[in-house]
């Protein structure tokens, strides 16, 4: 098969997944391997040239007809010199991650970003904020990864340090971070956060509905406070207007500072959609330095899901 070709990876702490593309944006394959601290830099980067290979053969494409590689990696990445200033779950410091990728891969151009940049990148150029050239994602899960794109662009600040919105404070001397301070945005927000305050509400209130759906701790999820608070439990609807509140000020501190024109939501939580999003709009406006009526903001849930940091991966590739 001719033409030109493109490959967006998505590097994780256990795996790695990768689509190719064509050039009109079309996905023609998927394919994944596994990742691990313990293989090392070195080895790392050869699966990754191997993952290229295998997604190229799934595609029935010639390795030799692919123009660029896009990477999402975890950690500070310095997107425009190709350098993963810092992982720590993966011990990397200051490795040229795209120069190595690319020597891997007969010297195809490799471009990357730090993974949450990225989806953000993936949702901007084709997902749900496709209409917008300044858009922020938020994801909620174990922890609030976010990447900022303003005028079609990833802000990466100085050597890629920025757009680490999850430990903005919101809670002076708050509860402890994995990051090591108190306080931070995905202490109050994260999935992780929601399910700590389902289970302390539970504790304190046995004849909740949230036992219906959880009749264990240990099976609380993201959905247990919500389900039940669209019932009617008052206690679950505490913890769901706690939790509302939490993210909203977080997403307000972003607006004021960036004045995006969209908020997309993503992770887990997001399925909650309208019943999510409708809270957060009317509290941004509510106490937004520039309200709605001034300044329009959508907030929307993010459309990708999974694939957004392959997505965004090809829209690197596209660059590269």
């Amino acid at each position: 098969m001719g033409g030109k070709f493109y490959v967006g990876i998505d590097l994780g702490g256990m795996s790695a997944k990768a689509g190719l593309f064509d050039a009109e944006g079309t996905m023609l394959a998927k394919e994944s391997v596994k990742t691990s601290k313990d293989a090392g830099y070195e080895a790392t980067v050869m699966s990754l040239a191997e993952l290229v290979q295998k997604v190229c053969q799934k595609g029935g494409v010639s390795q030799a007809h692919v123009k660029g590689v896009g990477v999402g990696s975890p950690g500070i990445i310095n997107g425009q010199e190709g350098i993963v200033v810092s992982w720590t779950n993966f011990g990397w410091e200051n490795k040229a991650l795209a120069k190595d990728l690319s020597a891997a891969l007969q010297k195809i151009p490799v471009k990357i970003s730090n993974d949450a940049n990225v989806a953000a990148l993936g949702e901007a150029r084709f997902g749900a904020g496709k209409q917008y050239s300044d858009s922020i994602l938020i994801t909620l899960g174990t922890g609030v990864g976010s990447g900022i794109i303003l005028q079609n662009k990833i802000f990466e600040g100085y050597r890629g340090g920025a757009g680490e919105a999850g430990h903005m404070t919101l809670v002076v001397g708050g509860i402890r971070c994995t990051c090591g301070r108190r306080g931070c945005f995905e202490q109050y927000a994260s999935a992780t956060a929601l399910l700590r305050e389902t289970k302390r509400v539970m504790r304190e209130h046995k004849d909740s509905r949230m036992w219906k759906y959880a009749p264990t701790l240990e099976q609380v999820d993201g959905t247990t406070s919500f389900t039940a608070a669209k019932e009617g439990d008052a206690a679950a609807q505490e913890v769901v207007k706690n939790y509302i509140m939490y993210l909203s000020e977080g997403i307000l501190n972003l607006v004021n500072c960036f004045r995006p024109q969209a908020i997309l939501v993503g992770g887990g939580v997001s399925g909650q959609g309208e019943y999510l999003l409708q809270p957060i709009r009317e509290y941004v406006n509510e106490h937004l330095f520039v309200g709605f009526d001034r300044i329009p903001l959508a907030i929307v849930r993010a459309d990708l899901g999974n694939d957004a940091g392959i997505w965004g991966a090809y829209a690197l590739a596209l660059d590269a």
